[in-house]
């Protein structure tokens, strides 16, 4: 029976339990539930508008567009292995594009380049995940030095987390901050670009063969622009990785990412592949390598269609 995308949503979500996110100077504190309903501590007498899930009430009850699998809920089941790859199962996606304006709204929407001015040479997931990352790449992208072969490392900073001696001829970087791009080793050529002002790539068609995007795509406010453009600079087959955690910077995420879980993340990034049209129906793997005990690490990926 396929997943129906239900519509029927509660006005605001809360964010979910077990969420991470970075702790970060706020302009203006306020208090916030996060990871295991602890309070994050930021408090301010004077309330702010707080916009995180102004949008979700798209989407609210989110998971019950998939129905339940085995008598369990999603929501309630997403931490075990083996039920997010279950999640773009069969999808009964609606006609139209189901999110508005507001759900790519974030809490700091102040110029991404003046955020990410400043390099972090920081990783943004645990190493058990970074090193579960590495193995399904090392499982997927062509062998090294394969002639021919070119990838795009989208929202890319200083490390990539490719396999250890991982070469092509071409491997391009593209990120926000020309410190971290600099000191990668894997790439070959960087682009500073903010997706966020112009998703439009600076890439002929038909140029790539694999583009991976790492805990970077809860960020994107044109997601549906992007993804297009991702797909015209794909060669026909070509291989999108979409990977991602329950981490973020809280104050740059889109609304509707902030206010939804693990499960839900999933089904919004296979609504960008299904919607930007030209790709393959989307598919979810899990390969969390501890699940409860480090951080949890998502894959959604397609392959352009060879007629797109």
């Amino acid at each position: 029976m396929a997943n129906r995308l239900g519509l029927s949503l509660q006005q605001k979500i809360p964010i979910s339990a077990g969420a991470r996110v970075y702790h970060l100077p706020l302009p203006s504190s306020i208090s916030i539930t996060c990871a295991r309903n602890r309070s994050c501590g930021y408090r301010n007498s004077t309330p702010r508008r707080l916009v995180l899930g102004i949008g979700a009430g798209l989407w609210a009850q989110f998971m019950s567009m998939a129905g339940n699998i085995g008598g369990k809920s999603f929501i309630a089941s997403a931490r075990q292995k083996g039920e997010i790859e279950q999640v773009l199962k069969n999808v009964d996606w609606p006609e139209q594009f189901p999110f508005k304006e507001e759900d790519f709204q974030r809490f700091d929407e102040s110029p991404d380049t003046s955020f990410y001015e400043a390099p972090r040479f920081v990783t943004h997931i645990d190493d058990p995940a970074i090193a579960a990352l590495t193995k399904y790449y090392s499982e997927v992208f062509p062998p090294s030095n394969t002639p021919g072969v070119v990838i795009l490392d989208m929202c890319s900073s200083w490390v990539s987390h490719f396999p250890a001696g991982y070469k092509q001829d071409r491997i391009v970087g593209m990120g926000m901050n020309e410190e971290e791009l600099k000191r990668n080793p894997v790439l070959t050529e960087y682009v500073v670009q903010d997706l966020n002002i112009n998703p439009k790539l600076p890439f002929e068609d038909n140029s790539f063969d694999v583009i991976t995007n790492v805990v970077s795509v809860d960020y994107l406010t044109k997601p549906i622009d992007v993804f297009k453009e991702m797909c015209r600079i794909l060669k026909p087959g070509g291989l999108v990785i979409m990977s991602f955690s329950n981490r973020c910077f809280w104050t740059k995420a889109i609304s509707i990412w902030t206010s939804t879980g693990d499960a839900e993340h999933v089904m919004i990034v296979g609504s960008y592949f299904h919607y930007a049209g030209g790709y393959e129906p989307p598919q979810a793997v899990d390969i969390s390598p501890n699940p409860g005990r480090s951080d949890p690490m998502y894959i959604v990926y397609s392959k352009k269609l060879a007629s797109a």
